[in-house]
């Protein structure tokens, strides 16, 4: 954690996001440049993954990435922020869980934070049962410890069925997300 400046609290924070609708780079590309608008210094970007879909199964494959960087919001703020840039994409919230959706983001860490609410859970709950998470997420951020498992990111991922990580398909370099 560092300081600003103005004596707000700096901190690490890496973020999972999805897309399997429509124009799915291109939601992507602009929840990275919702999260940079809007004070967040991505400096970080995984590569893109196509994934299949994960808890409901009949539908697209998705797209996914992993985004760390740096913020002085907190888990509530940065929550609120990933839903307007939601929203913003066209995300249906009246949907049923795990559907096709055009962005979803999900907050996997933040440094020195951990957070137990009923409406968000950090480090995320399902972080490490999901290797379309942890693949991408290990890239930038491999060498995290998981507050919980005390598991490096890259080890949680290696970790998963080597069957379900090859289903994690690069599909393009972190140059993605500049367009």
């Amino acid at each position: 954690m560092t300081s600003d400046g103005r004596g707000r609290r700096r901190r690490r924070i890496w973020l999972a996001l999805g897309s399997n609708l429509d124009d799915r780079e291109a939601h992507l590309r602009a929840a990275v440049a919702g999260l940079r608008a809007d004070g967040i210094e991505v400096d970080r970007v995984s590569s893109l993954y196509e994934t299949p879909p994960w808890g409901v199964v009949r539908q697209p494959a998705f797209l996914n990435a992993a985004v760390s960087g740096l913020t002085d919001l907190d888990a509530r703020d940065l929550l609120i922020l990933a839903k307007r840039l939601e929203a913003a994409e066209g995300r249906d919230f009246r949907a049923p869980r795990w559907t096709a959706r055009p962005l979803d983001i999900d907050i996997a860490l933040i440094e020195g934070e951990t957070v137990d609410r009923t409406d968000l859970q950090v480090p995320h709950v399902l972080l490490g049962q999901r290797s379309f998470v942890l693949v991408p997420l290990a890239e930038v951020g491999g060498d995290v410890i998981h507050p919980q498992t005390g598991l490096r990111i890259a080890s949680m991922r290696d970790l998963r069925p080597a069957l379900e990580r090859a289903e994690v398909v690069r599909v393009r370099g972190p140059e993605w997300a500049e367009g």
